[in-house]
């Protein structure tokens, strides 16, 4: 398929059509190689959200660096287990401030580094917000509440924000994983994750327990959702976008979650 050319203004008009407005509070996912060709590459995709938002407004996206979690869990595969001690021993503790994400997408890594943006602590499963509600959205990540009451995400759901989906699907979704933490379905359960974190100036390789983190079966929950309410779909170049109401997603999919899993 033939890239479309996308320029900012491009941007600009389709979000506006979207129905992003000043003073929202926006989770954006992005996959820039499905826009096209945006001239500019990531600059110009953060540089639109921004100005469309305003300074009343704030976005916020995953910045995660998965890659810091323990080798057993199958984030370091191209190493045979004898050296699975080793990377335990030697991954660089997280740094917010340089600690890359990890398939995140060139935007979120662009993002995390943006004047003004704020990252939160979580050495696995950041976030990086700007604007009027940044400080607020990203402080106090806990490592065992990836996901839930009083984090990002949950903080994202108290302010009545949006989900705003630029060339990726439902399972790009982290709001949908609050929706994981308050449902109730049997084979819920906690696990034990360890990354390298900082504490007293030293580099540990820290445990800490977490909800299992399950995605599997968002695309399912995103199709069924769009059946009963609404999500503002438009097209960027060559991209799909989609824009919703957190709340709405994050309700929705708790019933989903406790009438189909086992």
């Amino acid at each position: 398929m033939e890239k479309k050319l996308v320029i900012k203004q491009d941007i600009l008009n389709v979000l506006e059509k979207a129905g992003v407005k000043k003073g929202q509070t926006i989770m954006v996912h992005t996959s820039l190689g499905s826009m096209g060709y945006v001239c500019g590459g990531a600059q110009t995709v953060i540089e639109a959200l921004i100005e469309t938002v305003g300074d009343d407004g704030t976005i916020m996206m995953p910045t995660q660096s998965w890659r810091n979690l323990d080798p057993e869990v199958g984030v370091h595969w191209e190493v045979g287990e004898e050296s699975w001690q080793i990377i335990r021993d030697n991954i660089p503790a997280y740094d917010k401030r340089i600690t890359p994400t990890n398939t995140m997408g060139a935007v979120s890594e662009m993002f995390r580094q943006w004047d003004g943006a704020i990252r939160s602590d979580h050495p696995a499963r950041s976030v990086a917000a700007w604007g009027k509600n940044a400080e607020y959205l990203t402080k106090d990540h806990d490592l065992s509440n990836i996901f839930g009451e009083g984090s990002p995400v949950g903080k994202l759901y108290e302010l009545d924000g949006y989900v705003l989906l630029m060339g990726v699907g439902y399972d790009k979704n982290t709001s949908l994983h609050l929706a994981d933490v308050r449902a109730e379905y049997q084979s819920k359960h906690m696990c034990t994750e360890h990354s390298a974190i900082k504490e007293n100036g030293k580099r540990v390789w820290k445990a800490y327990e977490t909800l299992f983190v399950d995605g599997e079966d968002f695309e399912q929950i995103g199709e069924a959702f769009e059946k009963e309410h609404e999500v503002i779909k438009v097209h960027l170049g060559n991209a799909a976008l989609r824009f919703m109401k957190q709340r709405e997603l994050v309700d929705f999919a708790v019933r989903w979650i406790e009438k189909n899993r086992k």
